[in-house]
């Protein structure tokens, strides 16, 4: 048996492997309550006895891509229904001038599955003593089967008082201002904590997006949105951590932000303040 046989070979017992494991894991599927399982083209997968319903916030002058990610994930799921909330249904311009268009008011939306919070720069901290906003929050946040942020969005939850004993992230310049808010300090790029979940900057909407997908539908449902999405990052620079970054690059982005994270801290104080006269 020459080289080239034994390797086509074991390649071709182990996909048979793979895909006999695979076939009995699929069999093995077990849906969550309220969930039954369907099968597609082969794929089996969780499907809601009642549509999902998913409230994602948003505002003007929010990060666009903080909501585009997780919205497309959301939008690609079968049996869920996606709302874009806002005061109003006036457009909302974002931070890069694209228009969104809300779908419900917060007044239209009464116990959601899902609760989702983008960030922003001023306008987000600026969202963290807004009192409708945050009461809609608040209230809406007790009932639902997932409370979720990306980005600095995490902080208008902890504003509301919805992190308070649960591990969270944020944007790593502002992520420090969470255990400000009762949050427990994690770093990871999605960070569960029973039914929370928050994911770091901006990009990290993609991953979420998938991930809770992956929760929602099963994981092979998750897989293939991540390859129909053709999900595979390859960044150009590899300077997209505060570790990975030259440090000339770093410093000049720290200081382009303190005065962000020192608003940010203000409004977390003022948010502990209110907690305490309640």
């Amino acid at each position: 048996m020459t080289r080239r046989t034994l390797t086509q070979t074991l390649t071709a017992g182990l996909a048979t492997h793979l895909a006999a494991r695979a076939a009995d894991d699929s069999e093995k599927l077990v849906p969550p309550p309220g969930y039954t399982v369907m099968e597609m083209g082969g794929l089996k997968h969780f499907v809601p006895n009642k549509p999902e319903q998913i409230a994602m916030l948003i505002y003007p002058g929010m990060t666009a891509l903080d909501l585009i990610g997780p919205q497309q994930a959301f939008g690609y799921m079968m049996g869920a229904k996606v709302n874009l909330i806002w005061k109003s249904l006036d457009p909302v311009v974002t931070d890069t001038g694209v228009k969104l268009i809300p779908s419900a008011t917060l007044l239209d939306i009464q116990q959601p599955d899902i609760l989702f919070v983008p960030g922003g720069g001023k306008v987000t901290v600026d969202l963290m003593s807004d009192s409708e906003v945050l009461d809609f929050l608040a209230r809406e946040g007790k009932s639902a089967r997932w409370v979720t942020s990306v980005c600095s969005g995490s902080l208008v939850l902890g504003a509301a008082g919805l992190l308070r004993g649960y591990q969270a992230t944020s944007h790593w310049a502002v992520r420090e201002v969470l255990p400000n808010l009762g949050a427990q300090l994690a770093t990871g790029r999605i960070v569960e904590d029973r039914n929370r979940i928050t994911a770091g900057g901006v990009t990290a909407g993609i991953d979420f997006g998938l991930y809770l997908a992956g929760k929602l539908r099963g994981q092979d449902y998750g897989r293939a949105l991540e390859l129909m999405l053709e999900y595979d990052p390859h960044p150009p620079f590899h300077s997209g951590t505060p570790a990975e970054a030259p440090t000339n690059i770093r410093d000049v982005a720290t200081g382009m932000y303190a005065p962000l994270v020192k608003s940010a801290q203000a409004s977390a104080a003022a948010a502990r303040a209110r907690w305490a006269k309640a």
